[in-house]
């Protein structure tokens, strides 16, 4: 009998729709089920976040056909300036400083509002004729078996398939089910997030202002706005979001500064929760986690999102050269291989945000000391300047192909 699909995909969001796009653009047959109904998704007060995407991303989006659909949405960052409190002592980035890029004027990475996001995938999604979104619809679980594997849904169908790849988020269900562990914990922080308009122009600079409670980013957008990422202590920030407008613009220009010129707070506030979480493997029988099922990090570095890129673009690679060899693309040597591929890579990222949020989120005097040297130190070495730009901008390592600018 026939599958159903080849690959369901766990999870509508940004990182499953992106997998699915990928994969079911590269001829698989896929299903992508979520809880969600599409139009509360697409709704512009469902996520006021933005996302950073770095230039290996963008290189990500450009093979599967999303870029066009958000490039003219998608600020360019061209300087990033990492400053530690009051100190005199600061880090620039500036993309100059690598040289002629491949096409241009490559920048650093994109600022993208994640509705943005959303919206170009679910009109790639709708073009893609081997594609399904099942939603608002529940996979209450799945039955692998050493030929196959059924998503049950909530309702009673059942869907015969290669492989599941869970995308459902850092609570995932299907990572529980597979009894897969994971190590993690909350951060006595919360991240504020919100839009401001300023009378200059950001000029493409992206800001990350590091103070006693966390990094307050500043980040550059389209039309002279900047997204605020303003990471607070857990239990003042309840209070801030919950101040009168006056008194919110107020609290937020003494983070911001004047260097912007006249601020004025635009559009909702949201809040979010900051956690870490690594899951202890990445796979289980005929299953796969990618994104935040499989790990969550510290936003301090804007990495979130694209470690899911690099999921997706992996795995895809991985799924689509199975499948052309016309073997089975859930068998355990196609999916330890992606573990194997994409958990250093995770570790690593986890590792370096956690570490930096400690060294910068505290008053004490002897670490302030040794990291205001360390910032001077790495301002005036160039060489290690341009590592740790290429590293930012996600062009360094073991990139799957379509991080690399080829096509699946």
């Amino acid at each position: 009998m026939a599958d159903d699909a080849e690959l369901v995909v766990a999870g509508g969001g940004l990182v499953g729709m992106l997998l699915g796009v990928a994969c079911a653009g590269a001829d698989l047959d896929v299903a992508i089920i979520d809880r969600q109904d599409p139009a509360a998704m697409l709704d512009e007060r469902f996520d006021g976040r933005t996302s950073a995407i770095a230039y290996g991303s963008r290189l990500v989006f450009d093979g599967i056909g999303l870029w066009p659909r958000i490039a003219a949405e998608a600020e360019p960052i061209r300087e990033i300036r990492v400053a530690d409190d009051e100190s005199p002592f600061f880090l620039h980035y500036d993309r100059r400083e690598l040289g002629p890029g491949p096409d241009g004027d490559t920048p650093l990475g994109y600022i993208v509002e994640n509705r943005v996001l959303r919206r170009a995938l679910f009109q790639c999604a709708q073009a893609l004729p081997n594609l399904r979104l099942l939603a608002p619809r529940w996979l209450a679980a799945t039955e692998p078996s050493p030929t196959g594997t059924v998503a049950v849904l909530a309702d009673g169908e059942r869907l015969r398939a290669r492989l599941v790849a869970a995308a459902d988020g850092k609570d995932s269900p299907l990572r529980r089910e597979a009894g897969i562990r994971a190590v993690e914990w909350r951060y006595r922080q919360t991240g504020i997030v919100t839009t401001a308009a300023h009378a200059r122009p950001h000029a493409g600079i992206a800001v990350e202002h590091f103070l006693p409670a966390g990094p307050f980013a500043i980040l550059p957008m389209t039309e002279d706005r900047s997204s605020i990422v303003w990471t607070e202590d857990a239990e003042l920030a309840p209070r801030i979001l919950e101040l009168p407008e006056p008194e919110f613009a107020a609290e937020l220009k003494a983070r911001f500064g004047g260097f912007l010129g006249d601020i004025e707070p635009i559009g909702p506030r949201w809040a979010y929760p900051l956690a870490l979480m690594q899951a202890e493997r990445y796979v289980a029988r005929r299953l796969v986690l990618v994104g935040e099922a499989a790990h969550v990090i510290h936003p301090i570095a804007g990495q979130g999102l694209n470690i899911g890129i690099r999921d997706v673009a992996a795995l895809a690679e991985l799924l689509v050269d199975t499948r052309r060899l016309g073997l089975d693309i859930g068998e355990d040597s196609v999916v330890v291989q992606y573990q194997r591929w994409r958990r250093a890579d995770a570790l690593s990222l986890a590792a370096v945000t956690d570490g930096l949020n400690r060294l910068f989120s505290n008053t004490i005097k002897p670490i302030q000391a040794a990291r205001d040297v360390g910032l001077s130190i790495v301002n005036q070495l160039p060489p290690l300047k341009r590592l740790l730009m290429r590293h930012a901008m996600g062009i360094l390592g073991e990139r799957p192909r379509l991080a690399r600018g080829l096509p699946l």
